[in-house]
């Protein structure tokens, strides 16, 4: 092997290195300002401009639109407005990111939930085609927009992270022991304002309230987004 080709393999081996490093990298992991460039820059833009503050073309550039959307947001989530994304803004940007698209996520769920009211009740059911039972419903709408859940109720009961009742958001799934001993036997989706969609065996695929029976025979909750 002669000396040019030993050079060659080396420069390769670094310049693939350092593509490994900017891939894995995730934006807070570097200090951003005007002047940075690279793909946490295309991140941050990116994300910027889902939350609503605009800095144009995302180019991996950071320049002075950029530095507004950032100053921008750091003054609607009080923070220090200098336009650099540090290890602080860089978490609320990434915290308010997740949430904008769970809450996308979560308003689809609810919509595709909604468009099966009215199909019949059927036990062991998992299609609109032949009717529902309670977690094929559930499980068939999660389907629907790319989330796998397990096919029976006390089964996507173990998955997700728990949910108090105070805190449940759209999207988010409630459990149910409809025998009172503890044991989850129906759930349904929480489409929010206190009601839940659910395929119950005496009106099909419909909405319910939490009134006092539903409060009684209710276990926990769930969110898988």
């Amino acid at each position: 092997m002669t000396k040019k080709m030993v050079v060659t393999l080396l420069l390769s081996a670094i310049l693939i290195l350092g593509l490994a490093q900017v891939t894995s990298a995730a934006l807070g992991d570097t200090l951003l300002k005007t002047g940075s460039t690279g793909s946490d820059v295309v991140e941050l833009q990116t994300k910027l401009n889902c939350l609503g503050y605009s800095v144009g073309t995302v180019d991996g550039i950071f320049g002075l639109k950029t530095q507004a959307g950032v100053i921008a947001f750091q003054k609607a989530k009080n923070l220090s407005a200098d336009g650099i994304v540090g290890p602080i803004t860089a978490s609320a940007i990434n915290t308010a990111y997740t949430n904008k698209a769970q809450g996308v996520k979560a308003s689809a769920i609810v919509a595709t939930a909604q468009k099966y009211i009215g199909v019949p009740y059927k036990y062991g059911g998992t299609s609109p085609s032949t009717g529902f039972d309670c977690s094929g419903f559930v499980q068939y709408v999660f389907a629907q927009n790319g989330i796998t859940l397990p096919r029976i109720s006390r089964d996507q009961y173990l998955v997700g992270k728990a949910v108090s009742f105070a805190n449940l958001q759209p999207g988010d799934i409630v459990f149910f022991s409809i025998a009172k001993n503890g044991v989850v036997d129906h759930e349904g989706i929480y489409i929010g304002n206190n009601q839940f969609i659910n395929a119950s065996s005496s009106k099909g695929v419909a909405v319910y309230s939490f009134g006092t029976y539903w409060k009684s025979v209710y276990l926990g909750a769930k969110r898988v987004i």
